[in-house]
């Protein structure tokens, strides 16, 4: 008797959705529903919590306050990720789980943890000491990194590098400080008000003096460590088990530190707070925002030496890579789509240069030997959204190069126009969408006219090209730029397969 053939398996392994339904609780809506219910929930226990401590008049003054370096600081981190932009629901998610639930387990943490050392001990009076220099620091950071850690095991693939290791750290500080900021806020406005004082008075413009003015980078700062940790972790290879287990751990216990020896300062005499404020906040906070920075650039740099790969192969035209790889040349790209088609098209480029930066990264990782088991699968998936948006995006990036070229002649990169490259996943041309470059006599595409900066190259005269054949019915999807699958050896030679 004849068997049913089995259902085709996933590249993952699955089975695609077909056979066996997913039990109740993988599906995703139950997972988005479970999680914003939890934050939800923690949202609205926190302002009654913090509510009750301040009283209605308090809250209010410390959630005008609180709010005002919240713009501020999601703003600078959202120019730090502007290279990758991550998306919108992990900031977010981010910023809901420090405003909501790391400061509950914060709040609910730290109070029983300073009543039991009050009663545990023969000196109750360095409880609340002893609770903000030891016990303060392990639980916060703890619960901040919380956010980190789910974002880096649960959208590994929006989590690539050191930068979205400090974005998203950042975010994350910037909500419990946000309501730290309200609890701290409200309670010196409640002192004020039983002093007889009106309005905001001493205690509270000296509490916003340091809170708000002096240190909205205090949390941040500490939870960036932890940040910084990750990130390197997400730029181990699969066989670097050991620093990908370690570094995060040691991240956590550097912000850990920090934040310990922060609100250790006040033990430190009366200038103890200056005195850490001047010789390790500040100077941390600008080593940390150079290295953001510096990073940014490296970041911009690998745009630039990966994406000509995809030039040569037809992807992208030869302009592409050197406008990608600039911030001027990005916005002025997005300036004149939006100028001349309106504003969805200038979200098409801004999507496009997205996808387009992914594409550098993802191959960057190829090349050093970091990249997943699902490498081919998703550069398919990029190189399909870049084309989907080619009409719309490539005549402003092509407009911002002419404008923000340097007056150098640009030589093409000396890479074949399709073949191995030395990398898993060589792109290849895009054969088969109406529009793409075609083989011409089977070995290339067909020469570009130059255009901008970037200069026709002497060599043999072209050949006559061949008349087009005729293809009945719509184009054909492209074909698989890998026809002898993910790892193994194409007809056009072998490909270098680091998981051998």
């Amino acid at each position: 008797m004849a068997t049913c053939p089995p259902y085709p398996t996933h590249p993952s392994g699955s089975t695609g959705g077909r056979g066996r339904h997913p039990h109740w609780w993988q599906r995703r809506w139950v997972r988005y529903g479970a999680l914003v219910t939890l934050l939800g929930l923690s949202g609205l226990v926190i302002l009654a919590l913090v509510r009750r401590q301040t009283g209605t008049e308090g809250f209010l003054v410390g959630l005008g306050l609180a709010v005002l370096p919240v713009p501020l600081l999601t703003a600078a981190f959202r120019w730090l990720d502007r290279v990758e932009p991550s998306p919108w629901r992990n900031l977010l998610f981010a910023f809901a789980w420090g405003a909501c639930a790391a400061a509950l387990i914060a709040i609910v943490a730290n109070s029983f943890a300073t009543h039991w050392i009050a009663t545990a001990t023969a000196d109750p009076s360095g409880a609340d000491t002893l609770g903000a220099t030891v016990i303060a620091p392990v639980v916060e950071e703890s619960a901040k990194a919380a956010a980190v850690l789910l974002i880096f095991l649960f959208r590994r693939r929006d989590f690539t590098g050191i930068v979205d290791g400090v974005v998203v750290a950042g975010v994350t500080a910037t909500g419990f400080a946000f309501t730290e900021n309200i609890l701290y806020l409200g309670t010196a406005f409640g002192t004020d008000q039983l002093s007889g004082g009106s309005g905001i008075a001493s205690v509270t413009a000296a509490t916003f003096f340091v809170r708000v003015i002096m240190s909205p980078f205090a949390h941040p700062l500490f939870t960036v460590l932890t940040g910084l940790g990750f990130g390197a972790a997400a730029l181990s290879a699969e066989r670097q088990r050991l620093r990908r287990v370690l570094l995060p751990p040691a991240g956590l216990l550097l912000a850990m530190g920090m934040h310990a020896l922060w609100n250790g300062s006040s033990a430190f005499g009366e200038f103890g707070f200056f005195a850490v404020y001047g010789a390790f906040m500040v100077p941390a906070f600008g080593l940390l925002t150079w290295l953001a920075i510096w990073t940014r650039q490296r970041e911009l740099r690998t745009v630039r030496e990966e994406l000509p790969a995809y030039a040569a192969a037809g992807w992208l035209t030869p302009a592409e890579p050197f406008a990608l790889g600039s911030m001027r040349a990005r916005r002025l790209a997005r300036e004149h789509a939006g100028r001349h088609l309106g504003r969805p098209a200038a979200r098409t480029v801004a999507q496009y240069e997205a996808y387009a930066t992914s594409l550098a990264f993802l191959r960057h990782r190829g090349r050093r030997g970091r990249a997943g088991a699902d490498f081919v699968v998703r550069e398919q998936e990029l190189l399909n959204e870049l084309w989907r948006r080619r009409e719309t995006a490539r005549p402003a990036l092509e407009h911002a190069a002419r404008l923000t070229a340097p007056p150098v002649r640009m030589v093409p990169p000396p890479w074949p126009a399709h073949g191995p490259y030395g990398i898993p996943g060589a792109p290849q041309p895009a054969y088969g969408y109406p529009g793409a470059p075609q083989p011409l006599y089977g070995t290339a595409p067909a020469p570009r006219p130059p255009y901008g900066p970037y200069q026709q190259q002497p060599g043999p005269p072209p050949r006559p090209q061949q008349p087009p054949v005729p293809r009945p019915g719509p184009p054909p999807r492209p074909r698989d730029p890998h026809p002898g699958g993910a790892w193994q050896d194409p007809p056009y030679g072998p490909l270098y397969n680091p998981y051998r």
